[in-house]
């Protein structure tokens, strides 16, 4: 396990210490918990980010689908003739 000091501002380490009182934890359990928390965030983040561009690549290519099409094939969802989706 690493070892990193960190400097709060008091505008954050008074909450910090309140919400480890009340919790009962420690506030490095709590600032463990934040930045776990923020790395998760971020690796969606850098999904979304990669898949965007992907799709960008996708209709530059010229592979998409036609809005009528697409809105034909949902609003077919909980009819009795359910659409095959569009290619």
């Amino acid at each position: 396990m690493g070892i990193t000091s960190i400097r709060l501002a008091d505008d954050i380490d008074k909450p910090l210490e309140f919400l480890a009182s009340k919790l009962d934890r420690s506030k490095n359990y709590l600032i463990n918990q934040a930045i776990k928390e923020f790395l998760a965030r971020q690796s969606v983040e850098e999904s979304r980010w990669a898949d965007t561009l992907e799709a960008l690549e996708s209709i530059k290519a010229g592979k998409s689908i036609a809005e009528a099409d697409v809105n034909a094939w949902l609003n077919s969802w909980g009819t009795g003739e359910r659409k095959e989706p569009p290619k």
